[in-house]
């Protein structure tokens, strides 16, 4: 029986069969390929499928955000996926890939210092999500962290990794103008600040109390 538009799924990771997994790349990020069968909302099961998908693990993001001054901070680097956009360097806030052993909160911690060169306070979880799960397995934990904006100055980044990374602060307005008007083009923090102009009085009153 076929169901109905308003009737959730309840499908799950069991409701899939994975016919094989082939890696057809592995360097610093890697390519699989997957055949595959899942249920149908109808009723049965599809025919094999074959999707390539891009592996990146799992990674966590945190907005910096100073609540004396209503000021954020935000990163510019340079970024492979933008190399032929109108601007390769794009406006972030910090992220990181979680290693084996590290929590999201350890991550976005020892990134702030290394890519803002901030310590952050109090963290507060925004939202996990997948940037695009049509075709790429990473999923990305984003963050709110109290910090000193006061500190936050100078280009950052670490030499073996090949980051030169330039710290901005911005009030809160601007930021979210940046958002608005599109220069801001990376999701997390689109989605961090738009989550901030949203909940910001909040925010400030229960970190400033």
């Amino acid at each position: 029986m076929q169901q109905s538009d308003n009737q959730q799924t309840q499908f799950t990771a069991q409701d899939v069969e994975i016919i094989s997994k082939e890696t057809l790349f592995k360097g610093f990020f890697k390519m699989v390929k997957y055949r595959f069968k899942h249920r149908l909302f109808a009723g049965g099961w599809s025919s094999a499928i074959d999707r390539e998908m891009f592996e990146r693990g799992h990674a966590a993001a945190i907005l910096p955000y100073d609540p004396v001054r209503d000021e954020v901070v935000i990163i510019e680097q340079i970024r492979v996926g933008a190399l032929e956009h109108s601007s390769p360097w794009q406006l972030e806030i910090v992220a990181g890939i979680i290693d084996p052993g590290e929590s999201a909160e350890d991550v976005v911690r020892r990134e702030s210092i290394e890519e803002a060169g901030v310590e952050v306070g109090r963290i507060g979880k925004i939202t996990s999500y997948y940037p695009s799960s049509g075709g790429c397995s990473e999923m990305l934990d984003v963050f709110v962290g109290e910090v000193d904006a006061s500190t936050a100055k100078g280009i950052h980044g670490l030499d073996y990794e090949g980051e030169d990374i330039r710290v901005t602060v911005m009030s809160r307005e601007e930021a979210y103008q940046q958002v608005k008007n599109g220069k801001i083009e990376n999701g997390a923090t689109i989605i961090a600040l738009q989550w901030l102009e949203l909940n910001y009085l909040e925010l400030r009153e229960q970190w400033l109390n």
